[in-house]
């Protein structure tokens, strides 16, 4: 059988062998490398091109998310699976936005740790349930953000500046019949109730700024 290549990646000397010591354990794969930092990650990856890389998120030179993204940059098909000590949602929705295939927590248990590894490594995604249709929403609004049409971005980032369906059809030069439908669209696709909500998740989302 053969076995996946593993790169191990985490600041602590200390954690990096008690990894590498329970990957011994598992005979699906063998630890081909490790790094202590996100730029000597990116380099191991180049020169040894993994199957699976376990990453962790704070690290110096270049934080964990970005390491991530520089990865599937330089071979989408490598498995990146997060191993660390942090469970708020945000970080797990950055970690899935730069394109990880796992996200899970340093106190893990050893068997549930071995299972999460075949999961990735079989191509599946292993990300907290608690949070899971939470992240998720949170990629499909914005997905659909970048649906909107130029128009309806134009309208959106009008929207923003807090201006009325009058103003927006003056600055336009359309109808306000014409900006109502657009309304509509934007509120449509961003799955909101509101202009106001439209106007949060624009702003949250860096999709428009305030001037």
């Amino acid at each position: 059988m053969n076995k996946a290549k593993v790169l191990v990646a985490d600041d602590h000397e200390l954690v990096r062998e008690g990894i590498c010591k329970l990957l011994e354990l598992y005979e699906e794969v063998e630890v081909i490398g490790e790094a202590g930092d996100g730029l000597e990650t990116l380099n191991k990856v180049r020169d040894l091109l993994p199957d699976l890389v376990l990453l962790d998120l704070n690290m110096p030179g270049m934080n964990g998310i970005d390491t991530a993204r520089k990865i599937k940059e330089i071979s989408p098909g490598i498995k990146i699976l997060v191993l660390t000590i942090h469970d708020e949602e945000e970080y797990i929705y950055e970690v899935n936005r730069a394109g990880a295939e796992g996200y899970i927590q340093k106190d893990i248990k050893p068997g549930d740790f071995k299972n999460a590894i075949i999961e990735v490594l079989a191509g599946n995604k292993v990300f907290p349930t608690s949070v899971e249709e939470k992240v998720n929403a949170k990629i499909d609004k914005d997905d659909n953000i970048r649906q909107l049409s130029n128009r309806e971005s134009e309208v959106m980032g009008l929207l923003a500046k807090g201006m009325s369906n009058r103003e927006i059809a003056s600055e336009l030069y359309i109808s306000e019949k014409t900006v109502k439908n657009h309304v509509s669209n934007i509120l449509r696709k961003l799955s909101v109730n509101d202009r106001t909500q439209a106007v949060i998740l624009a702003l949250k989302k860096g999709f428009v700024r305030l001037s």
